[in-house]
């Protein structure tokens, strides 16, 4: 068992090597990212990361506090999803309006890697080998459909 200051050094530890890992790749726009922290540069939209104690995970989360907004905005994203599909080569799991772990409702549009552990080091290369190619696609993808998102 981990002290809280233990597990929260050694998960800053996983991201900040992600983020050495992935420096050198540029965004699809040819602009250099912080991508663990990434920006969508539109309001309520995110893309997360996650790596836990039993998974790893990326998504795109809608957080835009009206449902119908929120609703929408996941619509939006369905008239997208064969493109997403073509670019990140496979299918991700929708959820529409679902509660996150801070109790809020979201929706999100994700894929999770089971049975993995960000507190074992020996998970790390399986951890970033699962989130760096999908989140170098979730870019190219954000990269031809963000236009149609920045008008809301």
């Amino acid at each position: 068992m981990y002290s809280r200051a233990e597990t929260s050094r050694i998960r800053k530890e996983f991201w900040i090597a992600f983020g050495q890992y992935m420096k050198p790749i540029r965004s699809a726009s040819g602009f250099r990212v912080n991508w663990p922290n990434y920006k969508t540069g539109v309001k309520d939209i995110y893309f997360r990361m996650k790596a836990e104690r039993d998974f790893a995970s990326i998504g795109i989360e809608i957080c835009h506090l009206d449902e119908e907004l929120q609703e929408l905005f996941f619509d939006q994203f369905k008239q997208f999803k064969n493109l997403l599909n073509s670019e990140i080569g496979e299918e991700w799991e929708w959820k529409l309006l679902v509660e996150n772990e801070f109790g809020q409702q979201v929706s999100k549009i994700e894929k999770v890697l089971p049975s993995v552990n960000v507190m074992d080091q020996a998970d790390w290369p399986k951890i970033i080998s699962f989130l760096k190619p999908r989140i170098i696609a979730l870019d190219a993808f954000w990269d031809n459909i963000k236009p149609g998102f920045e008008d809301f």
